[in-house]
């Protein structure tokens, strides 16, 4: 199997478990989907673990890469963090979303030494990161706080979404958004 069979592998995986969950997704369901052998698999994986972890780095990847570049077109920093809700929005909207893979890694492994909930919490610390950058650039005079509160906003309306009892969670965090930026940035030049 060549290095971009494994991506293929990899890119697969990352949609059965999205779409199936971790614990419930078995080799054998792997193997039927993605029309990989067990056997092949294991050659480029150990575990079904170290599996997960790959596809844990590809959505992670992909996710904050996609999510960077949907709120940077926005233009000004304050315009990006509220355009972060925008995004989520799209994605809530998509037929096949499922919630957060990260959410839900976490969720099925629960120790946090164990390195898959780490990974997880990993993808949070560095959304963490762009956030407080980008609340720093738009002016906030606390922008860890300002980047905590927005990324509060931002799980609370995926799992809302997830649940689908409310018509827009994205809008609706948007809203409480706008006011905390905008009180982040006013206590700034006060």
């Amino acid at each position: 199997m060549r290095a971009s069979k494994r991506d293929e592998l990899v890119q697969k995986a990352l949609e059965i478990f999205y779409r199936e969950g971790f614990h419930a997704t078995g080799m054998d369901l792997l193997a039927a989907e993605t029309g990989i052998s067990k056997t092949t698999m294991f050659k480029h994986f150990r575990t079904k673990e170290d599996l997960i972890l790959a596809v844990l780095r590809l959505r992670d990847e992909n996710f904050r890469n996609w999510l960077l570049r949907r709120m940077e077109q926005a233009g000004a920093p304050r315009d990006q963090l509220l355009a972060m809700f925008d995004a989520l929005a799209e994605w809530f909207a998509e037929p096949k979303f499922r919630s957060c893979m990260f959410i839900k890694a976490a969720s099925e492994y629960p120790d946090p030494s164990h390195p898959i909930h780490a990974h997880a919490a990993e993808h949070k610390r560095l959304l963490f990161l762009q956030l407080e950058r980008i609340a720093a650039d738009a002016g906030a005079r606390e922008p860890a706080e300002l980047a905590r509160a927005l990324l509060l906003l931002k799980e609370g309306a995926i799992v809302t979404a997830h649940f689908g009892h409310e018509a827009d969670p994205a809008g609706d965090a948007k809203a409480a958004a706008a006011i905390l930026i905008a009180e982040a940035l006013q206590t700034r030049s006060a």
